[in-house]
């Protein structure tokens, strides 16, 4: 395996594909149908699972009876897109990758044979490859501990795997898409972020590319700062269904003037972009607004992937067209972001999912007893406050 350059933090793993005989398991199948699992071994899949790092197979063996082994063998449920047959492995990698949705360079594969090592790195030279003596070192390795774990990343498989338990109903529903979102029994909770969800909020705002309408990543010291600014709401969206949950899938970042509120940031999951998330999210802020007499102002910075989010506000209302509320809310310093606004008007609830969401015509309390918190760096004060 290549070695990682100095200083650099290497990008975390975020699937490892097991092969199977002498490396999962000690023994080959085809041999002898009682092979074991080492004790370590568990271990490391069961940590590695509890970390959000995704797991799957890629094995020269007879699907059903490999299948079967690992089910007796207590571990079938921890493996994802598993690909047992007799084709390349490289193949097999890639295909793997491209299920999940994953770069080549967040993805690992550790096999007993120097040889199909050598065949994978050849052909995808970004995956990082592990000698199987290598498997009870996995969880001290910096790529395989990422530096925050969110009650999201804890259940990232059994997410993954409602989601495709999901994909196939859909897969055979026949009726309008509309329909379709009615029997998923769609509920999303609105609400005001507290400490807990700091690390989610930012790993939104980090990893939400598509759906992300400035591009700007939140750390958790500014994030944790603007929790106690009483001008600043910070809200985390959360959406379930009868197939389970999706965990956190949007962050509002919303900044109150007199007048206007100013929307500094929208993102919301690419995973839930066909559920409307993002519209249910914006039409409710928009429907907020207008109870509470106010002006929406939105920052918009385009980047090479977030058209997506472009379209929803337009498709909202929003525009370019100038307004004295607008002019108040200075831009960034590097003159990036676009200044959107919309005259909100009440808006219908939504059709498709069951909304609890907070009333943000009422402010929260503040806590006279709480102590001043230093401003954020980057976030500016007043009307004209302004770093997006």
């Amino acid at each position: 395996m290549a070695d990682a350059v100095a200083g650099v933090p290497p990008t975390i793993v975020k699937c490892l594909v097991w092969d199977l005989d002498d490396t999962l398991w000690q023994g080959i199948l085809l041999e002898d149908a009682r092979v074991v699992l080492p004790d370590p071994i568990r271990a490391v899949i069961t940590g590695l699972d509890a970390r959000g790092i995704l797991q799957s197979v890629c094995s020269r063996n007879d699907h059903d009876l490999a299948w079967a082994r690992l089910t007796d063998l207590g571990v079938a449920e921890y493996f994802v897109v598993p690909e047992i047959g007799w084709g390349r492995k490289s193949d097999a990698v890639r295909r793997i990758a491209q299920r999940l949705a994953f770069a080549p360079d967040t993805v690992a594969f550790i096999d007993d044979q120097p040889a199909e090592r050598a065949e994978v790195a050849f052909h995808l030279p970004q995956v990082r490859c592990y000698d199987a003596r290598e498997a009870v070192s996995l969880l001290g390795r910096p790529e395989f501990s990422p530096a925050s774990v969110t009650v999201d990343a804890r259940r990232r498989r059994q997410m993954y795997q409602a989601g495709q338990r999901r994909a196939d109903e859909q897969s055979r529903f026949t009726g309008p898409a509309e329909d379709f979102l009615r029997s998923l029994d769609l509920v999303m909770h609105i609400r005001r972020a507290d400490d807990a969800d700091l690390s989610r909020v930012e790993e939104l705002t980090l990893r939400t590319s598509q759906m992300n309408a400035t591009g700007v990543h939140y750390p958790d010291e500014v994030l944790r700062a603007l929790l106690v600014e009483p001008r600043y709401e910070v809200l985390v969206t959360t959406l379930t269904d009868r197939f389970g949950p999706h965990g956190a899938v949007g962050v509002v970042l919303l900044e109150r003037h007199p007048g206007v509120w100013h929307l500094r940031l929208l993102a919301t999951s690419c995973r839930v972009v066909s559920f409307g998330a993002g519209t249910v999210i914006l039409t409710w802020l928009v429907d907020q607004a207008a109870r509470a007499g106010v002006h929406l102002a939105a920052d918009f910075r385009p980047t090479d992937r977030n058209r997506m989010m472009e379209v929803a506000y337009r498709f909202a209302g929003f525009d370019e067209e100038p307004c004295g509320c607008r002019e108040l809310l200075a831009l960034d310093a590097d003159g990036g972001v676009q200044r959107l606004h919309l005259v909100a008007r009440e808006q219908p609830a939504p059709v498709t999912v069951s909304l609890s969401a907070p009333d943000l015509t009422v402010a929260p309390p503040v806590d006279a007893d709480r102590p001043a918190t230093p401003r954020p760096a980057g976030v500016a004060g007043g009307a004209g406050g302004g770093a997006g």
